[in-house]
C-alpha cells in the first residue's frame, strides 16, 4: 500500500477507526475505554473524526473541550505510552507526509498535556487540607 498524508476526511475516518479499533483490543487501555464508552462508540469516533478534522485539516467542525472528560481518570504515563504507541504506528502505518507529522506531534503533545493535568489534580486531591 502506498502511503500518502492525510488529506481528507476519508483519511481522518481511517486512521481513527483503525486507531481505536487497535485501542479497544489493547490489554492495558481497552478495558479503560471499553468500560467508559459502552454503547457509546459510536458517537465518540465521530466526536474524534470533528476533532482531528479540525487539527489537521483546519475544518472547524469541532467544538468542546477535550480535557475535562480525562480530568478525573487514574492513568498514568505507562497508560499515555501504551496510547501513543498505537498512535504512532497507525499514523504510520497509513500516512506520510506534513500532516501525518503533525498528527504525530499533536497526538505526543496532548498526551503530555493530558498527563500534566491528571497529574496535578490527582496531587491536588490527595494534600491534606491543613
Amino acid at each position: 500500500m502506498e502511503k500518502k498524508d492525510i488529506t481528507s476526511l476519508a483519511d481522518i475516518q481511517l486512521l481513527v477507526d483503525t486507531f481505536y479499533g487497535r485501542v479497544r483490543e489493547d490489554a492495558l487501555i481497552g478495558p479503560i475505554f471499553n468500560n467508559l464508552l459502552a454503547g457509546r462508540w459510536e458517537d465518540h469516533l465521530k466526536k474524534m473524526y470533528s476533532f482531528w478534522q479540525t487539527i489537521l485539516l483546519e475544518k472547524h467542525t469541532y467544538f468542546g473541550s477535550p480535557f475535562p472528560p480525562h480530568a478525573a481518570m487514574a492513568l498514568t504515563n505507562v497508560h499515555f505510552d501504551a496510547w501513543l504507541k498505537l498512535w504512532y504506528s497507525t499514523v504510520q502505518e497509513f500516512f506520510e507526509g506534513e500532516k501525518a507529522d503533525e498528527a504525530i506531534h499533536r497526538g505526543d503533545k496532548m498526551a503530555t498535556m493530558f498527563l500534566s493535568k491528571i497529574t496535578y489534580f490527582n496531587n491536588l486531591n490527595t494534600k491534606p487540607l491543613i
